[in-house]
């Protein structure tokens, strides 16, 4: 399958870890030019020179905190300056504050509003005249949660889903500009974020984080966590010439573990 990617210009959020990092190798894999973005510059270096040694696409990188309106601006400027073009957006952001409704302050409602959502408005609003001119691919990572809510992570609960319905409007607005844009839904990925939540839990109930790792893994029928780069691969398929009717969707790459239609 031509995924057409080679030479094409994507700005990947987030890239220094995790999903993020995960797709921004697939891209530059595929031949794509990548534009990675963090907060952390000394990260950020280290995945710049271990990509651009795949000698396939380029990669440059921008410092940004996408809680920081300037800083979005700044990031997508880089990349116009960069490489001229931007055929795709991939929104991306860390985890919100785990805990109930009880245990959460208005602080931080607010901080993930900013992060998980506003931010994903905010790189949306920047890059959209620049992907007016000629079509493009966006992507807004969530998280299952969208489709079945999590037990003790109630900013997520609320705010990924806040995506979901971002997604499917612009996915009407965008149309008419041949842009393409859709929500992706990870399940048990192996990441930073998901051992973080394992061991938070094995704290919390003072039992070890094989135990569990063991009692997810239970819940997923295919019966272990996925890797980042299984959920990279359909993240650029979607942002590929093979996709060119699917938009608006959500979609779950979970293994299988949520149970809802």
């Amino acid at each position: 399958m031509e995924l057409g990617l080679q030479g094409r210009t994507a700005l990947v959020v987030a890239s220094s870890q995790g999903l993020g990092k995960a797709i921004a190798t697939q891209l530059v894999t595929e031949g794509a030019n990548v534009m990675l973005l963090s907060r952390n510059e000394e990260k950020l270096q280290k995945i710049q020179k271990e990509l651009t040694q795949l000698n396939t696409g380029n990669v440059a990188y921008t410092v940004c905190d996408i809680t920081n309106t300037e800083d979005i601006k700044q990031a997508v400027e880089q990349t116009i300056q960069t490489y001229g073009i931007i055929d795709i957006l991939i929104n991306n952001a860390g985890g919100p504050t785990p805990g109930t409704f009880e245990q959460l302050s208005d602080e931080n409602w607010y901080h993930s509003f900013e992060l998980n959502l506003l931010s994903y408005v905010r790189m949306i609003r920047e890059v959209l005249p620049h992907m007016k001119k000629n079509g493009g691919k966006i992507i807004n990572i969530a998280s299952s949660s969208i489709k079945e809510p999590i037990p003790g992570l109630l900013l997520s609960n609320t705010f990924r889903v806040g995506i979901t319905g971002l997604t499917k409007t612009l996915a009407s607005e965008f149309a008419p500009y041949n842009i393409l844009i859709n929500t992706i839904a990870p399940g048990r990925i192996a990441t930073e974020r998901v051992a973080s939540l394992d061991n938070m839990a094995a704290q919390k109930r003072s039992i070890s984080v094989e135990e569990v790792q063991k009692e997810s893994k239970a819940t997923i029928p295919l019966g272990r966590y996925g890797q980042p780069s299984e959920f990279a691969t359909f993240a650029t398929f979607l942002v590929s010439d093979a996709n060119t009717y699917m938009t608006g969707q959500s979609f779950l790459v979970d293994g299988g573990m949520v149970k809802g239609l």
